[in-house]
């Protein structure tokens, strides 16, 4: 039986477009005129994101700058896992912030599900951390991704090598 048409779903974010969203937060904090003088940093710490603020208020305009340009990049903030906010040295305030990507197996397991339950003729399967849909007709495939596509899923999902 062979299978004619597939597609991968995955979570990706777009990384060049997250560094360039950082890139142009840390330059509108240093021309601020409400940042003039303050301890308030946007670091990238390997895939994560680690911002500095002197207090918590501070710290909540900063991360305000930084959603406006990811929006701006059109970087969906679901990408993003916020950590809780702890003291740093220096009486400064710190929040590390999770660059979500891939699927998770258990959120991989409910989009399976969710595509069992449309009743079309497709088979999905999970590879690490993306999903694999095959089916014979491309007109199932493409009410797969609309039905997933209204769903709402606590992460982003892109439909790739469609054919």
């Amino acid at each position: 039986m062979p299978q004619d048409h597939s597609f991968d779903i995955v979570s990706k974010p777009n990384r060049q477009e997250i560094d360039n969203a950082i890139q142009m937060a840390i330059k509108e904090i240093t021309t601020r005129f409400d940042f003039k003088g303050s301890i308030s940093k946007i670091e990238k710490e390997n895939q994560d994101i680690k911002v500095t603020a002197e207090d918590e208020f501070k710290l909540k305009q900063v991360l305000s700058v930084l959603q406006d340009k990811l929006i701006k990049r059109k970087i969906d903030l679901k990408f993003f896992d916020y950590g809780k906010i702890d003291q740093a040295l220096g009486s400064t305030v710190k929040q590390l912030i999770k660059v979500k990507q891939g699927i998770p197996q258990e959120q991989a397991k409910e989009i399976n599900k969710l595509i069992k339950a449309c009743g079309l003729k497709v088979q999905s399967q999970i590879q690490a951390d993306e999903i694999r849909v095959f089916g014979k007709k491309l007109d199932d495939l493409q009410a797969v991704m609309a039905k997933l596509r209204v769903a709402n899923l606590p992460l982003v999902l892109q439909f790739v090598n469609y054919r």
